[in-house]
């Protein structure tokens, strides 16, 4: 595998992400938690750092491989010398953290260094 790209992220999701998160929720919770926590994510001002390895061991899941079509593209985004998006967590008191957008993003910094500060914008529920 060619070098590892540094990290680059933006100060804040682009527009698109907030869609996807909501689709992605609508498959996880009832249609009036995914609105009020996308609702929520869209509110936020900041965002916080995480590192990869935790938004991944909170959500219970893996990261995903180098060669996934998904994080291939971001790490060529990173390349090419673009900064990816903040990803969109959600955080409940009775489940798993929810990665809504932008698990794809975190399985490339995973990868380029499993400590590597993730940028979040999150939402409660």
């Amino acid at each position: 595998m060619t070098s590892l790209p540094p990290l680059s992220w933006l100060a804040m999701p682009e527009h698109h992400d907030y869609r996807a998160a909501e689709d992605y929720l609508r498959l996880v919770l009832s249609p009036k938690h995914a609105q009020e926590a996308t609702a929520q994510l869209r509110r936020a001002k900041h965002t916080r750092m995480w590192k990869a390895k935790d938004i991944l061991r909170a959500a219970g899941i893996d990261g995903l491989p180098a060669d996934n079509e998904g994080v291939a593209g971001k790490l060529a985004k990173l390349r090419a010398g673009k900064a990816l998006a903040p990803v969109l967590i959600i955080q409940r008191e009775d489940g798993p953290l929810i990665i809504a957008d932008g698990y794809h993003r975190t399985s490339a910094a995973h990868l380029i260094d499993e400590g590597s500060e993730v940028p979040a914008v999150e939402a409660h529920l």
